[in-house]
């Protein structure tokens, strides 16, 4: 940053993120699958470059959830496509026919 350039506020943070993976799935019964499954964090989502997520679930079915995880770069992004779906192969994730995106924010405006 150059010299008395104000920092970006952390609720713009969001928008200047470069990749993010978005995965949806139904499961069995959220509570049990966000306990075993996704808040031991087997693949290190920190260690791995994310930045935030965001954990959301169909209005009428709580079982069908949607994982929105951002990172700083686009490689990241990509690199953890790739682990998740090799998680998705065992029985322990416990997430039922995935479908799993890279996406990049190409607008993004707060109201």
């Amino acid at each position: 940053m150059r010299q008395g350039a104000a920092a970006k506020p952390i609720k713009d943070w969001p928008s200047l993120c470069s990749g993010r993976t978005r995965s949806n799935a139904p499961v069995a019964d959220f509570n049990s699958w966000k306990r075993n499954a996704f808040d031991p964090d087997p693949l290190g989502r920190a260690r791995s470059g994310v930045r935030s997520h965001r954990i959301t679930h169909n209005a009428n079915d709580p079982n069908h959830v949607m994982i929105e995880l951002e990172f700083a770069i686009m490689p990241e992004a990509e690199a953890m496509h790739v682990a998740l779906r090799n998680l998705w192969r065992s029985p322990l994730a416990q997430i039922e026919s995935p479908i799993a995106r890279i996406i990049e924010t190409v607008e993004a405006k707060q109201y």
